[in-house]
Formats: structure tokens, sequence, C-alpha cells
């Protein structure tokens, strides 16, 4: 989402900790690199120029030329800097869904992703929160509109209003109200038409249907890889409809990440969520300690941990535990181990997420390493027989050949894995033993949400060891295929197995 800015952001920083003691000069010097790499990323030039403003103030005061560590603490302000900037005066909270059944009103232009959207938002509030959830679809321009709505539901499991040709939005807002107020639905949302640009007839349908529905939350849909463009959007729906926050779409796609930075400067407008893929599941909430983290490479554990719950049951994870303490590591435990990772967003999302590890993702990156690595080592498991997965000290060369030519690989592949297996089941033995009550059991309830187990995204010495932590692969417990930092990588990934893009 903010490679490039983090990328930059990154250099300028590791330059300043470097130094043993900042001079005012080397704090301006740092800070007009800050204002070039704001700028770069898309960042409106006002609020490019009030940030640096606000970090300058606090950086060349006496307490960062006579502090320990004077790079970190300039890293430190740019963090909370960052952090006001993208939460604004007051934090917006949860979406205000009381009094049932509670309106939420989707608008937006079109193409920006709002039927999505509404279904992924619709998703979650049914998964998360438990809410019964109807969805309505107000688009009667765009062909197939209330049928793309209709299939997304189905999809997810949420009920939508039935589609009667002919009606107006307003009508058909009307009924959506009336259908949630007889069906006990907690929520109904409803997915207004867009328009190309903004015009007067589509701000005037959006009107009408506010006026009928007086929506609790009134969430603009814009496409963030339109840049400022979107901030643009933003401050002329909030005019003329009144909006309660922003969601930003396409945010895992190369864009620069500016919109997300001067959204709330600009509109006074919090971004509430933001879309990071097709997937259905593909929505987060925006916070903004946890961006500010992402785009200083402090990682986001927050979210590792949270993809890590939602994809590893609590019955498993106690049963994997069991199995590790145990020193018992086979083919099946480890299969389930590269499985969790995919369902996790793979090697280079759970990277990207891990404190200090954006640049060695990108390494991986450049050298070629993917997902299919994994998907390899999956297939090379599938291609034995029970008996093989159970006890792979089996495997001789024999057997090693037709495991290799059952997944369409080398047997030189099929050794690698056999590599990887034998270091993580001496390491998860390692981990069952230390320690009090053991390290992998600490780990396991830090994942399964035990108090105490979540560092501070402000306190640096908590980052730090939580970093250690997950690059000695210790951090995820039973979440990652351990050793990630262990084995001696151009990155400390020799041991998975990776070979390059053919």
């Amino acid at each position: 989402m903010f490679e490039n800015l983090s990328e930059r952001l990154g250099g300028v920083f590791d330059r300043l900790t470097k130094q043993g003691a900042l001079s005012a000069e080397d704090v301006k010097a740092a800070l007009r690199e800050v204002r070039v790499a704001l700028l770069e990323a898309d960042v409106s030039l006002p609020v490019a120029r009030d940030f640096v403003k606000a970090v300058e103030a606090k950086a060349t005061g006496q307490a960062v030329t006579k502090s320990v560590t004077p790079g970190q603490q300039v890293v430190k302000i740019v963090h909370d800097a960052l952090i006001d900037v993208l939460r604004g005066a007051e934090d917006p909270g949860v979406l205000k869904i009381d009094n049932p059944p509670a309106p939420i009103l989707m608008v937006g232009l079109q193409g920006s992703g709002k039927t999505t959207t509404t279904a992924k938002l619709a998703r979650r509030l049914k998964e998360r929160e438990k809410k019964r959830v109807l969805m309505a679809s107000l688009d009667t321009n765009r062909p197939a509109a209330m049928e793309q709505l209709a299939i997304l539901g189905t999809q997810i499991g949420v009920d939508t209003l039935p589609i009667v040709k002919g009606e107006s939005a307003v009508q058909i807002a009307r009924r959506a109200k009336q259908q949630a107020t007889l069906g006990g639905y907690d929520v109904y949302m409803l997915d207004t038409a867009g328009r190309l640009h903004i015009d007067e007839v589509l701000m005037d349908e959006v009107q009408a249907v506010r006026d009928v529905a007086k929506p609790r939350e009134t969430l603009l849909v814009v496409d963030g890889l339109t840049g400022q463009d979107a901030v643009n959007v933003a401050t002329e729906f909030d005019a003329k409809v009144g909006i309660s926050g922003v969601v930003l779409t396409r945010m895992d796609g190369d864009g620069r990440g500016g919109a997300a930075l001067s959204m709330r400067a600009v509109t006074g407008k919090p971004i509430r969520f933001v879309g990071l893929g097709e997937k259905m599941d593909a929505l987060e909430t925006f916070e903004a300690e946890r961006i500010a983290g992402r785009i200083l490479g402090m990682g986001d554990i927050v979210a590792l941990v949270e993809k890590a719950q939602e994809t590893l049951e609590a019955e498993q994870a106690e049963r994997m535990m069991k199995r590790f303490q145990k020193g018992l590591f086979n083919m099946n435990d480890l299969k389930s181990q590269l499985e969790q990772m995919l369902k996790m967003g793979g090697m280079q999302g759970i990277m990207g997420m891990m404190p200090g590890m954006g640049k060695l993702s990108r390494q991986m990156d450049e050298a070629g390493f993917d997902d299919t690595v994994l998907r390899r080592q999956i297939a090379l498991i599938n291609s034995m027989t029970k008996k093989e997965r159970a006890n792979p000290d089996l495997l001789q060369a024999s057997r090693k050949k037709r495991i290799a030519a059952g997944a369409g690989l080398e047997v030189s592949e099929v050794n690698k894995l056999l590599k990887m297996h034998r270091q993580m089941a001496d390491m998860m033995k390692k981990m069952g033993k230390m320690g009090k009550g053991g390290m992998l059991k600490q780990a396991m309830k830090g994942m399964m949400g035990g108090k105490g187990a979540m560092p501070d995204m402000n306190d640096p010495k908590a980052m730090e060891e939580a970093a250690k932590a997950l690059k000695s692969g210790i951090g995820m417990g039973g979440g990652l295929p351990g050793g990630l930092g262990g084995m001696n990588l151009p990155g400390g990934l020799s041991g998975l197995g990776f070979g390059k893009k053919k």
C-alpha cells in the first residue's frame, strides 16, 4: 500500500539512527527528504508542508539532541505526527449501528468498487459482530447491478432485497426500510447508483435517498489509485450529501498511498476501512497507529495476529501445540503450516506485517521468491502415502523419485522439503522445552488472544522485542513455518527450498 513511501522514509531514518548525535542541521536535511518523499507519494502540498513543520518543531528541541538515541527519537516523533495526520483530532470509533434496523448508505462514483465493498462490509458485520444484515441495490442505471449484489449476497450468506423492476431508487429505499423492520434485521445497507463523474442528477438522487433513509452512517467509497482526485471527490460528496467516513478501495495496488495521508487533513472525514483485494474478506479497518507503523517499517503485528486468529481454530491450535510440545512434527503438520501461511496472505503478506521485515520482503521479490514455492511443497506432501507423511524417515531414494514424479518436480525439491522438515521439527522440540511453561505455549497463548501478548505500537522497546521474536520464528507459534530467521538466509530462508522463478 505504501511501499515507495516506506522505502524512502526507511532510507532517511536508517541514516539518522546510525549517527550518534544529531544537530539541528541533520534533522532539517532529513525532513527535507521526508517532505520530498511525501510529495512523491502523492500527498497534497499543504498537508506535506504542515506535516514537516509539526515534526520540525518537536524534532529540533533539546529533548531530541540530548537524547540517548536521537535518531530513534525522531522516528518516534514522525510516527506520532503520522498518526495525527491519519486520524485527525478524534478517533471515529466503531460504526454507529444502534437502534435496529440501522441504515448504512453507500455512495461513490461508478467503478470505485461500491457494490463489492457493500458486500464485504455486510460479511464483516455478519461474521465479526453477529449482526443480521439486509442489502439492497438502488442502482437502476448500470446493467445487472442489482443481480451482482444478489449474487454476492448468496456467496457470503447475507440476504438481499428482492428485485422489483421499474422502481425508483427512493421507492427501493422505502421498501428496504420496511423489509428490514418487519424482518427483524439489525442493519440494512443501501448501495446507491454511481456516475462516471459528479453531476446534479447523481447528487439529487443520493440526497433524496438520504432524506428517506436517514442513515446512521454514510460511507463514501473511493478508488485509492486515483490519488488526489479521491480527496476532491470526498470533498464534493461531503459538501452536497454529508458523509460520515470514507472507504478506500484498491489499496493493495501500486498506488502511492497519498490519498490516505491527505484524506483526513483535507476533508476532515475519517477513513473507516481499506479494501485490499477482490476477495470478500479483503477489507481492513483503517487504524492510524497500525498504518503509521506499516509506513515506517514497524510492521503490523496486530493485523498478523488477527489473520492468524481468523484462519486457525482455537481447538486446532491447542491440538497442534500438544503435539509440538511432545516433539511430534510430521509431514501432515508441515502441510497444515504451509496451508496456514497461504490463508494468511502468503510469504509477502506475512512479511509485510512483520517489524523490520519490509526490506527482506522486497529482496525475496527481486530474487523471484513467491508463493508457488509453498504450493510446490504442498504438492510434494500430497504425493506421499499416509504412512510416509506420518513417518518421513521412510523416504529412501526410490520413494523420493516416485513422490517427485507424482508432483511433477525434481528429487532435489523433495530433499529440500525433508531438510526443512528436519529443521522445523528440531526447532519445535526446543521451543516446547524452553522457558517457563514452554516458549511455544507462550507464543500460542499470544496468538489466540492471551493477556499481555500484544506489543504497544508506540513503545519502541516492545516493538523491538516483538521483532526479535518474530524474526526467530517464535512470535507466531503455530501460525508460521517457524525458523524464518534461523536458517541463514540471504534472508534466512535457505531451509524453505526456494528456487528462482522459471
